[in-house]
């Protein structure tokens, strides 16, 4: 274990039980030698992490259709009770490292934030590095939105009430998302951006990442590792598509909720791309969760602070659709 800062409140006890059960079980899923080994262990604590989830209306898999060479990407439309027939809609962008995660890893989360948020979720299973590198996940995201947004009727949507949210590269991918469609000005007009935990800088060194490098699940190794399978080399590190906290110009965007974990080693990135928001005149709400590590949100099972960060998203997303 990292030794710890002592200026900082302790490892919540509930973080340390699943540090210490990862490690007493072998060791933690990112830790594997190959891409596949991290996806498989990955997606076995997905049965260990999940809350017991609430009754939807409605929940559909369907696809945006292929276009071009581009493929077809799978999507899960989850409808809580109640809603009407112009929901807003929030777009979500599961993390992962850009190398895992899919559609069924994040279930748990969508399902518990169309109830809270009384909205459609819309969970976009982006291609995955390395089989598909960058920039293949934020192309994904965009042609999803813009297609639920085209058929926004087709839903129940409002078009006019579309949020972008993700955890982790899922929240690097909505930032990322919505500065692409600010700078197109061709496409729908996103109201928020719920940002957890996100990875905003590649180029990013020391502070949360060595302070929180090792110990706490989530290593810089690791992003070390996802990077080298996402980005082609390191002047790709410093593409805004990339790297949302290098964009020169963040005027303009939608208001943000930014999420940022105390042991986690994207801490510092996270407060530096809500203090680059802020800066351009963007409202961002921060909300720092100081005992907590990387990934807690996923962990609504067996760490309560889990469903605090669901309910400050739910929270956000209602004060931003107005309802």
């Amino acid at each position: 274990m990292s030794e710890q800062n002592h200026s900082r409140p302790p490892l919540d006890p509930q973080c340390q039980a699943v540090l210490d059960a990862a490690a007493a079980g072998g060791g933690f899923a990112f830790e594997k030698p190959d891409h596949r080994a991290i996806r498989a262990g990955y997606a076995a604590t997905t049965a260990t992490f999940a809350p017991p989830t609430p009754d939807l209306a409605r929940v559909q898999d369907l696809s945006v259709p292929a276009s071009g060479d581009d493929p077809a990407i799978p999507i899960r439309v989850y409808h809580p009770a109640g809603v009407g027939e112009a929901a807003p809609a929030v777009m979500f962008f599961h993390g992962g490292g850009w190398v895992l995660g899919d559609i069924e890893s994040h279930d748990a989360i969508c399902r518990i934030l169309a109830v809270r948020s009384d909205a459609i979720v819309v969970s976009v299973d982006y291609r995955l590095a390395p089989e598909n590198p960058f920039p293949g996940a934020p192309n994904d995201c965009e042609r999803a939105t813009r297609f639920i947004a085209a058929h926004a009727a087709d839903f129940g949507i409002d078009a006019n009430r579309i949020a972008l949210a993700g955890d982790s590269a899922g929240g690097n991918l909505a930032a990322v998302v919505a500065r692409r469609l600010r700078d197109a000005g061709d496409g729908p007009s996103i109201v928020f951006q719920a940002l957890t935990y996100p990875a905003t800088n590649f180029a990013a060194e020391g502070g949360s990442l060595v302070e929180n490098g090792t110990g706490y699940m989530l290593t810089k190794a690791t992003m070390d590792q996802f990077r080298g399978m996402y980005l082609a080399n390191e002047a790709a590190w410093q593409n805004p598509d990339a790297s949302p906290l290098l964009a020169e110009d963040l005027a303009g965007l939608p208001p943000a909720l930014v999420q940022v974990a105390g042991y986690d080693p994207l801490r510092d990135e996270g407060l530096a791309y809500a203090d680059r928001l802020r800066e351009a005149g963007v409202a961002t709400q921060v909300i720092a969760y100081p005992t907590m590590i990387h990934g807690f949100l996923r962990m609504g099972r067996l760490v309560n602070m889990a469903q605090v960060g669901m309910d400050d998203i739910a929270t956000a997303l209602r004060r931003a659709f107005g309802t």
